[in-house]
């Protein structure tokens, strides 16, 4: 083989395999495995516990606690969770752009976002900021995609910059990006301002309203 045929093979090699390894899908990272709360602190009223292979939430009254992450803060990435209820209006929420480790449970729903877990079709209406996929007191979603228990549901939340996609059942239901009107508020209480574009994340526990986690897994997207 002539050394300019040579060369040219080689960069032609080359060029294939760095655009293949650029192609590659990124993978998900599973955060929760299914055998304990390793990398996992909760704070906040009531507990969680691993049962049958998920994270189940546990309290009581209108008491509120908070299961987060502590392998640092995510953003620019996807955030799948599958979970179901216990009874057909239970209730929960994933939190997302904690700013700062939590010491208690309520600070995250003042300076991140949660994304509303919200089952029962009797509290919801076109008007409301509670269904599924929502960010609390932030957006209302245009169509309910979850389904009541014991089936399973998928949530996948990406978290782009200042935009924030939230996906249930594969139907779209929130897109919001910092600086976006949101509706009128029916509750007071949440601190205005722009959230981080990453941070840590969490799952609520309220009340006596038990939700299943199945899966917690994130997939960067650069």
């Amino acid at each position: 083989m002539k050394i300019a045929t040579r060369a040219a093979f080689v960069f032609i090699l080359l060029l294939t395999v760095c655009t293949f390894a650029g192609t590659q899908p990124k993978t998900w990272k599973k955060l929760f495995n299914g055998k304990d709360l390793a990398g996992w602190q909760h704070v906040g009223q009531g507990e969680m516990t691993v049962e049958d292979g998920c994270i189940a939430t546990h309290g009581k009254g209108d008491e509120m606690g908070l299961l987060w992450w502590t392998g640092g803060k995510i953003g620019n990435a996807v955030i799948r969770v599958v979970y179901r209820t216990k009874d057909r209006a239970d209730n929960s929420g994933i939190f997302i752009r904690i700013p700062i480790p939590p010491r208690e449970a309520w600070m995250p729903v003042h300076y991140g976002y949660e994304v509303n877990i919200e089952i029962d079709p009797g509290r919801w209406n076109e008007d409301d900021y509670f269904a599924t996929g929502s960010l609390y007191s932030f957006t209302k979603v245009p169509v309910r995609a979850d389904h009541p228990s014991p089936e399973w549901n998928t949530i996948e939340i990406t978290v782009d910059g200042p935009r924030t996609v939230v996906l249930v059942n594969n139907v779209k239901v929130t897109d919001y990006t910092e600086g976006d009107p949101i509706p009128p508020r029916k509750e007071g209480g949440i601190a205005a301002g722009p959230r981080p574009n990453q941070g840590y994340i969490g799952i609520q526990n309220y009340g006596n309203e038990t939700i299943y986690v199945r899966d917690v897994e994130v997939r960067p997207l650069r």
